[in-house]
């Protein structure tokens, strides 16, 4: 219960946000961003089209963009006088208590083989794996986990993903994919087996450990692109519809 009241509060707020500055932008139109030229070799035609909040995704792009920079990625830097073989074994640690959700997204798009491979690795990783610290389903059988959520589920069945949308903590997202996230949660062990406040620990403490292993993407991309949220938010959706079609 208390993680539905938190995550209905998140969105409430998101949505609050939202109404705000689409308010605003109602009264004074800001500008088209002239980019798409450079992007797409001219032809507009092919620039996305499903990005009708891009004001108030930019300022939460921003928001984001901070919190990465002044909290986390210090946060991260600090984690890494773990040693990379223990942050590599946490993550999988986590990674593994994810695959109910993958078995039961499997398994509503009639992906049988796929969800009972999901199963077999959460068996195997979980006990072979010592509580999935190693990834003996990969190692020793090589059962390959695939990546599936609810928002591919409903993209199986012909769901459109609806607007482009940046969720404050969360990132690059769909109209489809936000509202996903509230099932999957359902299926998330760690929100079901523990208090809300050491599960909100878990889900941190997964998101400082894998910044800590990642090689500097996103600093990358901040870098070298000339609009860093236009290149993240046509990879999200190209990604996205790529997964849904798989």
């Amino acid at each position: 219960m208390k993680r539905m009241v938190v995550t209905l509060l998140l969105m409430m707020l998101c949505l609050m946000t939202v109404t705000a500055v689409v308010e605003a932008a109602d009264e004074q139109p800001a500008p088209p961003l002239d980019l798409y030229g450079d992007l797409y070799g001219g032809d507009v035609s092919d620039a996305p089209t499903g990005d009708p909040l891009e004001v108030v995704n930019r300022g939460v792009f921003w928001f984001n963009d901070k919190m990465y920079f002044y909290l986390l990625k210090p946060v991260a830097r600090g984690f890494r006088v773990v040693p990379e073989p223990a942050r590599v074994g946490l993550g999988n640690m986590l990674d593994n208590l994810k695959s109910p959700i993958r078995a039961v997204n499997s398994l509503l798009q009639l992906k049988f083989k796929q969800a009972g491979s999901e199963v077999g690795r959460l068996v195997v990783n979980t006990t072979l794996g010592i509580f999935g610290f190693y990834d003996a389903a990969d190692t020793i059988w090589s059962l390959k986990k695939k990546e599936e959520d609810f928002g591919q589920t409903l993209g199986y069945y012909g769901v459109e993903e609806g607007f482009y949308l940046v969720l404050p903590f969360f990132g690059a997202s769909t109209l489809r994919d936000g509202v996903s996230m509230i099932p999957d949660s359902f299926i998330d062990p760690v929100y079901w087996s523990v208090r809300q406040e050491v599960a909100l620990g878990i889900k941190g403490s997964d998101v400082v450990n894998r910044i800590s292993l990642d090689k500097d993407t996103y600093e990358s991309i901040v870098d070298e692109q000339l609009d860093p949220y236009l290149f993240i938010r046509d990879a999200y959706l190209q990604n996205r519809a790529a997964n849904v079609a798989d």
